[in-house]
């Protein structure tokens, strides 16, 4: 609701945006970063190197690397085929946020404001995925950790300390911002304000008759667009499986024999029995207990109230025994169903009991276990040859072996795939997708470089590992135009159309703005045009809508009575006019309640301006430098690489 208030109101406050690095690490722990400020002035005298200085410290074109890659990584979980080119707009914020934690740095290093290793340690110590098996901090869970997020300890620490210092620096002086009842009431009126107009659409399929596109047409339009067909990098993986089918091993006749001797408790015959006793301190009173229970009498109503009388099911003589003791356990599991036993002495006085129920469960011979036996041993003969291979070629790569070698020293089949991008689909070969199994090696596949050496990584569900290595390595280019010919053409006559429903479109709004009624000038148009649609609501409908607001509403609320204006459709469609005809100021003195909504949400982005505010100062104090040569040639590095 507030955002839709900043956008009316023109305000310049900025947008509070959440860090990109901290959430690739942070794993829930919450971190906000301020950006958008004024970006300085040009560095010069800086490195090429170097993107922005910072009183003392540099933003590096290489942390702004590992910035984009972990932002690309994060995208790709959305959409598969995303390069650099698609999140280039986020590149200025990116460049924004390393700035400012840069500055928070800065500025505490000026005026000696330290932060102790202790510090930083504990805040590591909170990261969920650094914790042990038993809820606390391990060294082992915080080196996988980084090593699963391509992250230095020095990385990890550095991020780390600039939080502690948004924290410590803006926290409080964004704290406790305060809105009077005055400053929230004309916000809260124009939330009740109501409007009413009408709107009409100019799409594009009227327009589109008789635009038949010339090769000369197609050419150049591509040639002016070659961007919007870049094809994302493609690559032919080479991929090395190695699973529990890929080795041959089997249990012998000794192995499975010397497993069923070493485990032949597990395969003995085994006995439970469902027992009632009584338990009382005198042993004559217990003894007139079992006289009564060997009469008929069942064991509880032969004791009285003054035994304690139990019933335990399914026990084996073992768990008994914990019970009773072991000398009262053997008596008990010595006699046949039905009897009575005892008097005899437990732990906790004397007890009487009666055998209700006897329960064999019979055991297997070396023949009856020798299936289940075979396939386990097999099973773990087969993982650690698995293991020796992975450890074999673990150490092959290490020593400077390539794919090829590594494989063919391990006699390991390899696949090769068509080229494929970065989802496992080909365009050559629209039928081939990469096995859902090999997922990891798909990844890790598109972030090696050509040169890397091969990597081996683990498959899901127990299907062992795989050894992955780029072959052909494609870049992001544009796709040839015969290629994409029926796509060409289709965008060409879309923007003919367009350019002709703009021009209709012009001519009905200018005769809008000179009196005409709407309705009139679509008739004067001579077009089949769809009929004018009224339009009526309240400001609020829009400020707390859950889903899109349509674009005709937002535009109903951005102009002033007796108003008109002609736009674009936000989704290429063709062209919307929009007419206010009628504005009814709300009053929320009628309803207090949202008076007191609108305080807490202008409080929330009071306490916003004041932290922007304040960082602004702290960059002006320790003074920020940019290298827009530096930058540019970053940005340019990124798009021709493709990512």
């Amino acid at each position: 609701m507030l955002s839709f208030f900043r956008r009316v109101s023109n305000s310049k406050i900025g947008t509070w945006i959440m860090a990109i690095v901290v959430l690739a690490i942070m794993a829930g722990f919450a971190l906000g970063n301020l950006s958008n400020f004024g970006s300085g002035t040009m560095g010069f005298g800086m490195g090429a190197n170097t993107l922005a200085k910072v009183g003392g410290e540099q933003v590096t074109d290489q942390d702004m690397a590992e910035a984009m890659q972990r932002h690309l990584e994060q995208a790709r979980q959305q959409q598969p085929n995303a390069d650099y080119s698609t999140i280039m707009g986020d590149f200025e914020t990116i460049l924004d946020e390393l700035i400012d934690s840069k500055t928070l740095v800065a500025f505490a290093e000026k005026f000696h404001f330290p932060l102790s290793k202790r510090l930083v340690d504990a805040e590591i110590a909170q990261i969920p995925a650094t914790k042990g098996p038993g809820g606390q901090f391990s060294e082992q869970a915080y080196q996988a950790f980084l090593q699963q997020q391509r992250l230095t300890d020095a990385q990890v620490r550095q991020v780390l300390a600039s939080g502690l210092l948004e924290r410590y620096l803006l926290t409080p002086v964004a704290a406790n911002a305060r809105v009077s009842v005055g400053m929230a009431t004309p916000y809260a009126s124009m939330l009740l304000e109501s409007r009413e107009g009408e709107a009409t659409a100019i799409p594009l399929g009227a327009f589109t008759a008789g635009l038949k596109p010339t090769d000369a047409d197609l050419q150049q339009y591509y040639n002016a667009n070659r961007n919007r067909y870049m094809v994302p990098e493609q690559r032919a993986l080479r991929i090395a499986v190695i699973g529990p089918d890929q080795v041959n091993a089997a249990a012998s006749d000794q192995e499975i024999a010397a497993y069923y001797n070493a485990h032949k408790a597990d395969y003995a015959a085994s006995e439970t029995r469902d027992v009632s006793q009584a338990v009382v301190q005198n042993q004559a009173v217990a003894s007139a207990i079992a006289a009564k229970a060997r009469a008929g009498a069942a064991v509880a109503a032969a004791a009285g109230s003054n035994a304690a009388v139990t019933s335990l099911k399914d026990q084996s003589q073992t768990a008994y025994a914990s019970v009773v003791g072991p000398k009262a356990a053997a008596a008990v599991f010595g006699a046949a169903s039905g009897s009575v036993v005892g008097p005899v002495q437990t732990t906790f006085g004397w007890a009487v009991v009666k055998v209700d129920a006897v329960k064999a469960q019979g055991g297997k011979s070396l023949d009856q276990a020798r299936s289940d036996i075979a396939a386990k041993i097999t099973a773990d003969k087969r993982k650690n040859a698995v293991e020796d291979i992975v450890d074999k070629l673990q150490d092959l790569v290490d020593g400077g072996s390539n794919f090829t070698e590594a494989a063919a020293h391990e006699k390991l089949q390899v696949t090769t795939t068509p080229l494929i991008i970065a989802d496992g689909t080909s365009r050559a070969d629209p039928k081939f997708k990469l096995p859902p199994e090999l997922a990891p090696a798909l990844k890790t596949g598109f972030e090696l470089a050509p040169n890397d050496p091969p990597e081996i990584v683990t498959l899901p569900d127990n299907k062992g590992y795989a050894m992955v290595s780029p072959g052909q390595v494609v870049p992001a280019a544009p796709a040839p135009l015969a290629t994409v010919h029926d796509q060409v053409a289709n965008d060409w006559t879309n923007a003919k159309a367009m350019d002709r429903a703009r021009t209709v479109a012009a001519q009905i709004e200018a005769k809008v703005e000179h009196g005409t009624p709407l309705s009139q000038a679509i008739k004067e148009s001579g077009l089949p045009l769809p009929p004018v649609q009224p339009l009526s609501a309240r400001r609020i409908q829009i400020a707390t809508a859950q889903g899109p607001v349509p674009p005709v509403l937002k535009m109903l609320f951005s102009l002033g009575q007796g108003k008109s204006r002609m736009f674009a459709d936000p989704q290429g469609r063709g062209y919307f006019i929009v007419v206010v005809d009628k504005i009814v100021p709300g009053n929320a003195m009628l309803q207090p309640a949202l008076i007191g909504q609108m305080q807490n949400q202008l409080q929330q982005g009071l306490s916003e301006d004041y932290a922007h505010q304040f960082l602004s100062a702290i960059r002006n104090e320790v003074g920020v430098k940019r290298n827009e040569d530096a930058i540019q040639a970053m940005k340019s590095r990124l798009l021709s690489s493709g990512g």
